[in-house]
């Protein structure tokens, strides 16, 4: 970010040995608000031979602004609290504890050998087939799918495993191949007429690759005709409400440092938390506690082809230093968790660890909290499982019915399988020894981002949010006809039980 005071003499520091020189008519209040590494590095991509001596002017400045459509961004001012402002959530003390640190980090190394691949299905295998056992419907099941190699035709089965393939057979019904450490076991969901039949094989549409299912059904020579499927799922349970009248607020996919970030309408959101913005219910504001960002927080580097062209800070530790100066003014007593995403300068792979010091480092307020991604919190007793969201593609790819214009209904569908990630490969995942993705604490709340589109439901007595976006659709998503819902904010009043989408579009 240019120091409007010294602009050219940051600029011109930037530029030495360059073979750049800056005419006398480039001035400080030209390049006020300008990122000066945005500017230098579309200089040296300009003149690049710092043998043959190039003076920049006025002209030149203004080309390159014009030519990115860039806009200058704007200098940092202190957001204060409205004179009078008395918000009931800083007479709370806090109360927040961040994730189950062993969960997340134990059995997370790997080489990539087969034996991790083993140990890791077997890992979610092992952790997810108890939550099937409770069910009544699975009661009598096989201890492993070894044991019924033995059984005679149209004897009754329930047996449990990983799908590892599902196909359509040439009479029209379907196959799922699922295994376990034992053996593995065909079953046959039929095409049938009668609306049981047809019930059941509409439900098998939706079995997805890699994830945990038990099936009900009799021997038939090599296969197992099925007559009820059984996922994980989560049981039912009442929403959770606190005695405190309190709220948290949710939030993703900030994308700063893409020219699409819509930074008036965030810093708008920041004076609304601090008295400043007569918007929503009267006093919701001041209710808010806990704020949770759900990942992409910046746009990053290099996160796919040409992205160069569409960001206004080049340089990704500035996209991470802007993003400390727009949360620095939230108020203290608002403790905020922010998770990366796939945009984020960490691991692509998942699980993701928290953004380091090396690109926080200039970020030191107390009520900061950079957590990994995925992460449970525990907000005044209430769950929250926060996690990008980033498997929701492959899930909307593969199960009937879901779609990029309700992302809740895609976040339902990982805890009816009781894993945040369900499909190997859809995104890209560290083969551990221990599956920290299975959803092994049922959440009050799951917060979701990636999608870029607010959505809400309940489901079993959980809270699914999604909680959209702060950037501009994107020409990707003209693209693909995606339609986001920038600059959204779900806010859960956690007395009430009921959520209020705040909108600073206005």
């Amino acid at each position: 970010m240019a120091d409007g005071t010294n602009a050219v003499g940051n600029l011109a520091k930037k530029l030495e040995g360059k073979g750049i020189l800056l005419s006398s008519d480039v001035d400080n209040l030209l390049l006020e608000g300008i990122d000066i590494d945005l500017i230098s590095g579309k200089l040296v991509e300009k003149y690049p031979n710092p043998e043959s001596v190039q003076i920049v002017d006025a002209t030149v400045i203004r080309g390159i602004v014009e030519e990115l459509k860039i806009d200058k961004a704007p200098v940092p001012l202190e957001i204060k609290a409205k004179a009078g402002f008395r918000p009931a959530a800083a007479e709370v003390e806090a109360r927040y504890s961040i994730g189950n640190g062993k969960q997340q980090n134990d059995g997370l190394r790997t080489e990539g050998s087969v034996s991790d691949f083993v140990a890791y299905f077997r890992s979610r295998l092992d952790k997810i087939k108890p939550f099937i056992s409770t069910h009544s419907a699975a009661s009598g099941m096989s201890p492993n799918l070894e044991a019924i190699r033995s059984y005679t035709n149209g004897r009754e089965v329930t047996i449990c495993g990983i799908v590892s393939n599902k196909i359509t057979t040439k009479n029209g019904n379907i196959m799922a191949l699922i295994e376990d450490e034992t053996a593995d076991a065909k079953v046959i969901f039929m095409n049938a007429t009668s609306e049981k039949a047809r019930s059941l094989f509409g439900l098998a549409g939706e079995i997805i690759n890699d994830e945990v299912i038990a099936v009900k059904g009799r021997i038939s020579g090599p296969f197992v005709i099925a007559n009820e499927l059984i996922f994980p799922n989560v049981p039912l349970r009442d929403r959770k409400t606190i005695d405190e009248d309190l709220a948290i607020a949710f939030v993703s996919d900030i994308h700063v440092g893409s020219k699409r970030f819509m930074e008036k309408n965030f810093s708008k959101m920041v004076e609304w938390l601090n008295g400043n913005a007569d918007i929503g219910p009267k006093g919701l504001a001041g209710k808010v506690k806990y704020m949770v960002i759900a990942g992409d927080v910046a746009d990053g580097i290099g996160v796919y082809p040409g992205q160069d062209r569409d960001l206004s800070i080049l340089d990704v530790y500035m996209q991470y230093k802007r993003l400390a100066e727009l949360l620095e003014d939230i108020p203290d007593y608002i403790q905020v968790f922010a998770l990366p995403g796939n945009h984020d300068a960490v691991q692509a792979a998942e699980p993701q660890p928290a953004l380091g010091n090396d690109i926080m480092k200039d970020f030191k307020k107390d009520n900061i909290h950079f957590v990994p991604n995925p992460s449970y919190l525990t907000l005044h007793g209430i769950k929250v499982l926060a996690y990008h969201g980033t498997s929701l593609d492959s899930i909307i790819s593969a199960v009937p019915g879901m779609s990029y214009a309700a992302p809740e209904k895609a976040m339902v569908e990982t805890l009816k399988r009781r894993h945040l990630s369900p499909i190997y490969g859809g995104n890209i995942i560290v083969p551990s020894r221990n599956d920290t993705l299975v959803i092994d604490t049922i959440p009050d709340i799951l917060h979701m981002g990636h999608l870029h589109k607010n959505g809400i439901t309940n489901y079993h007595g959980v809270d699914v949010v999604n909680s959209g976006t702060w950037q501009a659709r994107t020409d990707y998503q003209i693209k693909l006809g995606h339609m986001p819902t920038p600059c959204v904010m779900p806010v859960y009043d956690a007395k009430k039980g009921s959520y209020v989408n705040i909108d600073f579009n206005g």
